[in-house]
């Protein structure tokens, strides 16, 4: 149809003439309500947005000399955090002469993932991140 045409013809249902595709050949445009069609398409966008899943990533940091309570009360926060379905990303933070022993953090670490085997796994395994952080990333099962 001739653009002049459809101009017209739009104007005269009071409507919009939107330009659809405009790289095909030959350019396809629509009649329509352009507030309607903007409006609808920002509902689609929002309902896209509530159904997608978002990936939450929480924190717990230990020191490897911490003491069998405090630990305890660490791995239960875990545990809830895994149990809600996020990632939970434990870190051990070495100080002082602790950092010559990397060992009372593979330790701390084995007994961690042990204490969460039952609800979470380990994801990846533990790596040093800097010279005073050991890292391990824990996900649910």
């Amino acid at each position: 149809m001739d653009p002049r045409q459809a101009l017209e013809l739009a104007q005269d249902r009071d409507l919009d003439l939107v330009e659809i595709a405009p790289k095909a050949n030959p350019p396809v445009c629509r009649i329509l309500d352009f507030g309607k069609y903007k409006y609808e398409l920002s509902r689609r966008e929002r309902e896209a947005r509530k159904k997608q899943h978002v990936l939450v990533m929480k924190g717990i940091r230990f020191t490897p000399l911490i003491d069998n309570h405090d630990f305890e009360t660490k791995v239960k926060r875990a545990r809830g955090f895994l149990e809600d379905g996020a990632k939970v990303k434990v870190t051990i933070v070495f100080r002082g002469r602790l950092m010559a022993h990397r060992e009372f953090g593979h330790k701390m670490l084995k007994r961690f993932s042990e204490a969460v085997e039952d609800v979470g796994k380990a994801e990846s395994l533990a790596k040093m991140e800097g010279p005073r952080h050991m890292v391990m990333i824990f996900s649910k099962k």
